[in-house]
């Protein structure tokens, strides 16, 4: 059976931002598509409630959402998010 799978070292991220989250809130925005990308990443953005690029989400911080960045960390930038205080 031919391999389908090939993995090339040039392709992908060539760094990814340090870990910026904290405690609190944080505000993740899809950067990349999720065409082209696995049904476990696109799975993956679903699950975080990122339906379209270019769009935001606000989420409480937690070891199960830091899981979930690291898979699509090359499509999403997360960032603390802080409320504004009317």
């Amino acid at each position: 059976m031919p391999r389908t799978f090939v993995w090339h070292r040039t392709r992908g991220p060539k760094h990814t931002e340090a870990n910026t989250l904290t405690t609190g809130q944080v505000l993740i925005k899809q950067v990349r598509s999720g065409i082209g990308q696995t049904a476990r990443m696109r799975a993956t953005l679903a699950a975080i409630g990122l339906r379209h690029h270019q769009s935001e989400v606000v989420k409480q911080d937690s070891p199960a959402l830091r899981g979930q960045i690291l898979r699509v960390r090359h499509l999403v930038k997360v960032t603390p998010y802080t409320a504004a205080k009317e």
